[in-house]
């Protein structure tokens, strides 16, 4: 198979795979399917920031403010702008434009914190991104023309599995396009050894920022979906706790390892779901799911401190990439 149509073929079997998938999930229950979509949307958000932490070695706390903005930005744009869609091609094509909106502005919001931020490293980072993220939250709060604390509704919910999957498939294939590129390695020359990069003209400022405003971008589209899937979102919905999840999802899985984020964001969406039904010897786990739920992260980082899939491709051969530091 030639090197050059590979990537595409594995492109096309994504969306192939997909839409077979999309006809099984069609007889499943409102809430399972809920849950499914939940997943696609968390694979999304850890893979674009896996971008950032897993490639370039950044350790961003603030993904989670990039996702609010798309997710508002695109859902007032549906609301305020577009004109109501009657038709499933209408609502496609919404869609798509929205998400485009909430994207873009993501990107934009990643360019202006990322432009002077980025030359800071670890723990300062986190915290200017921390302090971002909190800053949106705030900000979304007591915008009234956006429904304020209470939030805004009436959205409407165009997002569907076909959609969200189809979106997965095509930003893993972007990210994983750009990594094995020139440019690309440019990423991972930061991430290891960023003083030896810039001692050979590597712009390391510059690598930073496209990473940022690029994972940015995609947490945006994230937040479109999420927007016109739930109908109602509110600033509280983006808050700390999220971002930290989609940390957790791309430590867990392995920095660096697309895959294994995308395993980690199924596996870590699915459980406290799992844990609500789940009981033994008469006990109802669903009283401490959170506990259980925090126990498995404790032991997994134990025993695998590296992440489920750090240091492997996909394939089983070790990645070219080495575990990102942190801090």
């Amino acid at each position: 198979m030639s090197t050059i149509l590979r990537p595409y073929l594995y492109l096309a079997g994504g969306i192939a795979l997909v839409l077979v998938l999309n006809l099984l999930v069609g007889g499943i229950g409102s809430y399972d399917q809920r849950i499914v979509v939940n997943i696609g949307i968390n694979m999304i958000l850890a893979v674009s920031l896996n971008l950032v932490n897993g490639f370039t070695g950044q350790f961003s706390l603030g993904h989670a403010g990039f996702m609010s903005v798309g997710a508002y930005a695109s859902a007032a744009f549906t609301t305020m702008v577009l004109p109501a869609a009657s038709d499933p091609m209408s609502q496609g094509l919404y869609l798509i434009v929205a998400l485009l909106v909430g994207g873009l502005a993501a990107a934009v919001a990643g360019l202006l914190v990322g432009v002077p931020s980025l030359r800071l490293k670890g723990d300062y980072l986190a915290i200017v991104t921390l302090g971002f993220g909190e800053i949106i939250r705030v900000i979304l709060q007591n915008v009234s023309s956006l429904g304020g604390a209470l939030g805004l509704a009436n959205i409407p919910r165009h997002t569907t599995f076909l959609w969200v999957f189809i979106i997965l498939v095509f930003v893993v294939f972007v990210i994983e396009r750009v990594i094995r590129t020139t440019y690309g390695k440019g990423f991972l020359a930061v991430r290891d050894d960023e003083i030896a990069a810039e001692a050979m003209g590597v712009n390391t400022t510059r690598y930073k920022v496209v990473a940022f405003v690029v994972g940015a971008f995609f947490a945006g589209i994230a937040g479109g979906l999420y927007a016109h899937y739930n109908s109602l979102i509110k600033p509280d919905d983006f808050g700390f706790l999220k971002s930290v999840e989609i940390v957790v999802m791309v430590i867990l899985g392995g920095m660096g390892s697309t895959y294994g984020v995308i395993f980690a964001a199924a596996a870590l969406t699915y459980l406290p779901e799992w844990l609500r039904s789940f009981t033994m010897f008469g006990i109802k786990f669903s009283d401490f799911r959170m506990s259980i739920y925090s126990l498995v992260l404790i032991v997994l980082m134990l025993v695998r401190p590296q992440g489920l899939f750090g240091g492997f491709s996909f394939k089983g051969r070790r990645a070219a990439a080495k575990k990102a530091p942190i801090g």
